[in-house]
């Protein structure tokens, strides 16, 4: 019974990001518009940085097998080791290579934290997107309940949820995409609010459009800016969040390589001076800066405003 749940889980977050990848596909259109060549010649210097910065990480995450030279839960030697030609960043705790940790990690944390975001992106936007175009009880109902949902800390909130449902992979993603779909909805509902009374959203109704063929073809690509930036930002906060959580000991767990867990792990070494236990925390720090880069540059983009 629990493998199938899990199966079904899985099956919500696939199509989660599934959707979400079809929005993206929709907001890149729409940002390079004038040509996908010409857009990138033209994008600003911390752009074209960003976009490199994540292309990087995402070749790191495909290829950790080929770049890392042990395997990710292999112990290799004694306890933190220095750095040397055989182990490039040392060991860890365990005596574990760290850079094949740190590798391993933008793998587990990076593809984590999109899986999670492209869910609450999906939730979010399509019952924000739902609640402003119905109105009524709908959209009370689904107000109130966000509402109570964003009174309570989200970080005290996942660590309750955490801690009553277990820290399983699929369980973080759940409770993570949950909470920040919130933010999501509310930004959605409140973009679309001020679409939805537009006259050529109630010329579209007199013509017989249905509600999904409303909120895609009338409501969403009205919408598309805000909501570039908001899903680089959710990413970002999703990310910082995972991290976070592993660093707090409920988010991914051991032996499962992750940069937050890398940091608490070998925070020791700071006191002695050295330097490890920053190379995953700036890591993320980097990630999250390029994200904001790029999401900046295709607002501004989508904005029509001019350079």
């Amino acid at each position: 019974m629990s493998f199938l749940i899990a199966l079904f889980w899985i099956a919500v977050a696939i199509a989660g990001a599934l959707t979400a990848g079809w929005l993206f596909l929709k907001i890149a259109a729409s940002v390079t518009r004038g040509g996908t060549a010409r857009a990138l010649r033209s994008a600003p210097v911390t752009a074209g940085f960003g976009m490199l910065v994540i292309l990087l990480y995402i070749l790191v995450a495909l290829l950790a097998p080929v770049i890392a030279p042990y395997a990710e839960r292999e112990v290799v030697g004694a306890q933190f080791l220095p750095w040397d030609s055989t182990h490039l960043l040392g060991t860890d705790n365990l005596g574990r290579d760290m850079f094949t940790r740190l590798v391993y990690g933008a793998r587990n944390t990076v593809g984590i934290a999109f899986l999670t975001t492209a869910l609450a992106f999906s939730i979010g936007s399509i019952l924000g997107l739902l609640a402003a175009t119905v109105g009524g009880w709908m959209d009370q109902v689904l107000s109130r309940i966000v509402d109570i949902l964003m009174a309570i800390p989200s970080l005290i909130f996942s660590l309750l949820l955490l801690t009553i449902f277990g820290t399983s992979v699929v369980t973080l993603i759940l409770v993570i995409a949950t909470i920040d779909s919130t933010r999501v909805f509310r930004l959605a509902r409140s973009v679309a609010l001020n679409i939805v009374v537009m006259d050529y959203i109630e010329a579209a109704k007199l013509r017989g459009e249905g509600l999904w063929r409303l909120i895609t073809r009338e409501i969403l690509p009205n919408a598309l800016a805000p909501l570039v930036a908001e899903f680089g930002l959710r990413f970002c906060f999703v990310f910082l969040m995972i991290s976070a959580l592993s660093f707090l000991g409920v988010g991914i767990q051991p032996p499962t390589a992750d940069w937050g867990s890398m940091v608490k792990d070998n925070a020791a070494l700071i006191t002695f001076g050295d330097v490890t236990p920053l190379l995953p925390a700036g890591a993320i720090a980097l990630l999250t800066v390029a994200v904001n880069f790029v999401v900046d540059w295709m607002l501004h983009r989508a904005s029509g405003l001019k350079e």
